[in-house]
């Protein structure tokens, strides 16, 4: 396999991984909120709406506006990235760092959480929805050949389809690959998804210190790109 094969294939796995996380570790601790997961969010405000409960319901809306807006950020700075001929993925990259690291703080500082979100509670709900708006833009923007790290209805849908050709002997050498490259990020956002349960459990919102880590490992792969890039085009 050749080295970008595995770097892109490590790429989408990290990325699935965290997606499923951070998604997760929103649910768990922000009083059922998805931070990557606009749909749910909008059948959770209508069920909420229909049975009130008090309480989530504004930090449910509020985090629409929050993936929304993280997601034009990214746009309009990925357009400015590339007007310029600049490693985009690198400040995608390093965005998303930025806003993880804000949702730990703000996290951090609303704890213990109550029954009832306190200000405090909301802004962090608010930023990692932006955070994972940033997240969704960067994948379909520069890495329009991944399997997407955020949605994964889609993905099992696509993936339980090329399963069941290959089962019944109808699928071609395309159809096998298809097949496998779904079918590590799905997992990896499903492990990400239970992963992010228990570790909320033991360590709060001190637990987003590994996909945290993970996008610096992400930083370091992206950096060697840069550096070989640059000096292909000295020796060119």
């Amino acid at each position: 396999m050749k080295r970008s094969e595995v770097r892109h294939k490590t790429q989408n796995i990290s990325l699935g991984f965290l997606a499923g996380y951070v998604d997760t570790l929103g649910f768990v601790a922000l009083f059922g909120l998805f931070t990557a997961h606009v749909t749910g969010n909008f059948v959770l405000i209508g069920s909420e709406l229909a049975n009130p409960q008090g309480g989530s319901l504004l930090l449910k809306i509020l985090a629409f506006p929050a993936f929304i807006f993280g997601v034009v950020f990214t746009r309009l700075m990925v357009a400015v990235l590339l007007k310029f001929n600049l490693h985009a993925l690198w400040y995608a990259y390093i965005l998303q760092l930025v806003l993880l690291i804000a949702f730990l703080v703000t996290g951090t500082m609303a704890s213990p959480i109550g029954s009832d979100p306190t200000l405090m509670a909301e802004i962090a709900g608010v930023i990692g929805s932006t955070a994972m708006g940033a997240h969704s833009a960067a994948g379909r923007l520069l890495l329009p050949h991944f399997v997407p790290t955020a949605m994964m209805t889609g993905n099992v849908t696509q993936l339980v389809i090329d399963s069941v050709d290959v089962l019944r002997g109808a699928a071609d050498e395309n159809i096998k690959r298809r097949c496998v490259k779904f079918l590590w990020p799905v997992v990896a956002f499903a492990i990400g998804a239970v992963g992010a349960a228990f570790a909320y459990k033991f360590a709060g919102f001190y637990a987003l210190l590994l996909p945290i880590c993970i996008l610096l490992y992400l930083m370091y792969i992206e950096r060697g790109v840069i550096k070989r890039a640059h000096r292909a085009a000295q020796a060119g």
